[in-house]
């Protein structure tokens, strides 16, 4: 009988090699490596520069793209969950094998980055009233 961790890999295997690989190609695409989140409250609390803001507008954006990734991985698991539910499913529709619970966690990631999206645009608006 298959243990709880050899039943989960062997479900959700491919599903994790492709979130695995879309969270690398995102990472792949961006130009600047992605700042720590000590990195970005410090550039935050002293930018002052067109540049400063430029940075902060390129963090946001990125985080973007990855929220935006996530909320796909979400998507796909929620299919692949609701064609073949868990028989907890029903009685637990939250738990992390169920496709409400996917469903959830990709709304949330899309919010996430609109809200990141926002912010990236307000920081290109401060770029162009910083002075240089």
């Amino acid at each position: 009988m298959k243990n709880t961790f050899q039943k989960i890999t062997s479900h959700c295997g491919p599903l994790l090699l492709m979130a695995l690989a879309a969270g690398l190609a995102v990472a792949a695409e961006t130009s600047m490596p992605m700042m720590s989140k000590g990195e970005v409250k410090e550039l935050i609390s002293k930018s002052s520069t067109p540049e400063d803001h430029h940075r902060l507008a390129a963090y946001f954006k990125q985080k973007a793209e990855m929220m935006e990734a996530e909320a796909v991985e979400h998507d796909e698991l929620a299919k692949e969950y609701a064609s073949n539910p868990a028989n907890d499913a029903t009685k637990h529709p939250m738990s992390g094998r169920s496709a409400a619970h996917c469903r959830y966690f990709a709304q949330a990631a899309r919010k996430a980055a609109i809200e990141d999206r926002a912010l990236a645009a307000a920081h290109e608006d401060m770029a162009l009233k910083a002075k240089k």
